[in-house]
């Protein structure tokens, strides 16, 4: 696709966002951040967990030279920041805030506040779009902009996939016929890391070649020791070491499905860079993945843990079924999530905040 230069005047930018390492949240404002950026504009990403207060933000935004916009990642945990601020922003849409603070009245009184004041929104999808309009009771509804994320994968060259399994504690013979079911996700509740771990144990005992590989960064102490617990506990359940992103698509070029097992999900970062790596996708069937997961058509859905195995099972058996949700995958991200478009939606929104 061609890439269109966006003529604008350089600004100096604030960029709130949740900034746990190896996160979805973390990946997409670095991308954000670098589109922001090849505008010509400077752009300073900082974490909203390190601040308690909109007055924090306030002195910040004034330091010199000052701040002249801003932009937030999630309504309630990087919006809330800028309800005060006396320079124009706009919010992206994270997922949970949509999909669960909404049904908390609280935190939906300053979503709401925080939306009226903002310049402009974006949602990945026309779905959450929709939500948005329905709980937060936006009579403007031109405001928000739907921009799916932008995908580009790059595997680490020098990736060790033996040495990977190893460390997951995976230890037995031929190895390399495994089958390896990958779980990428934040051990926190919203993840639903544990999900599967039951039936997918029983079903290993059955297919000792079938593992699952649950992977990522430690959010939540106290349900990491959870996780660590039961993955000690459960045969053919692994929990990894976290890994860069360049290694991470390593990993994911040697499995043989991507899982996902959330509860909510804004867009799912992760299922759509296992489609661009061509490896199919085994995934939760909530309003997340289903708007970005056709059943049968770019990856499997289920609704329950029974089910998980037996949309596998059908993977496992039907090589037809898993070229078709191979190629359709692919051919999806490179339709519908492309880079460039993402980086000159981004850039056409920031441009409007010089003018508020």
């Amino acid at each position: 696709m061609r890439i269109i230069r966006i003529k604008s005047i350089e600004m100096k930018l604030l960029f709130f966002a949740c900034l746990s390492p190896n996160t979805g949240n973390n990946t997409t404002a670095e991308r954000i951040r670098s589109h922001i950026e090849a505008a010509g504009h400077v752009c300073e990403l900082r974490d909203a967990d390190e601040f308690q207060s909109t007055s924090e933000v306030s002195e910040l935004i004034s330091q010199s030279p000052p701040f002249e916009g801003a932009l937030a990642i999630h309504l309630f945990r990087a919006g809330r920041l800028l309800i005060d601020a006396k320079i124009p922003f706009g919010v992206v849409f994270g997922g949970t805030d949509i999909n669960e603070d909404v049904k908390e009245e609280q935190k939906r009184v300053v979503m709401e506040q925080v939306l009226l004041k903002a310049r402009f929104a974006v949602a990945f999808t026309e779905k959450m779009k929709k939500r948005a309009e329905l709980f937060l009771k936006l009579s403007q509804g031109s405001k928000i902009c739907v921009q799916p994320q932008g995908i580009q994968t790059h595997a680490a060259e020098t990736f060790c996939w033996l040495e990977f399994l190893r460390s997951a504690g995976v230890s037995r013979e031929h190895m390399d016929q495994l089958r390896v079911f990958l779980l990428i996700c934040g051990l926190r509740k919203v993840k639903d890391p544990l999900y599967l771990a039951q039936v997918f144990s029983e079903w290993h005992a059955q297919n000792p070649q079938n593992i699952l590989v649950i992977i990522g960064p430690k959010i939540d102490p106290s349900l990491t020791m959870e996780v660590e617990a039961v993955v000690n506990r459960t045969p053919g359940v692994f929990l990894a070491h976290e890994r860069s992103q360049e290694e991470l698509h390593a990993a994911m070029k040697r499995c043989f499905a991507l899982v996902n097992c959330s509860i909510s999900e804004g867009m799912s970062a992760a299922i759509l860079e296992a489609m661009d790596l061509e490896l199919p996708v085994v995934v939760r069937d909530i309003p997340g993945n289903a708007a970005i997961v056709q059943h049968e058509i770019t990856g499997l859905l289920y609704a329950s843990p029974q089910e998980f195995v037996r949309q596998s099972e059908r993977l496992l058996s039907d090589e037809d079924l898993r070229e078709q949700v191979v190629k359709n995958g692919k051919q999806y991200v490179q339709k519908h999530h492309s880079p460039e478009q993402e980086r000159e939606t981004y850039q056409r929104l920031v441009g409007s905040l010089h003018c508020a």
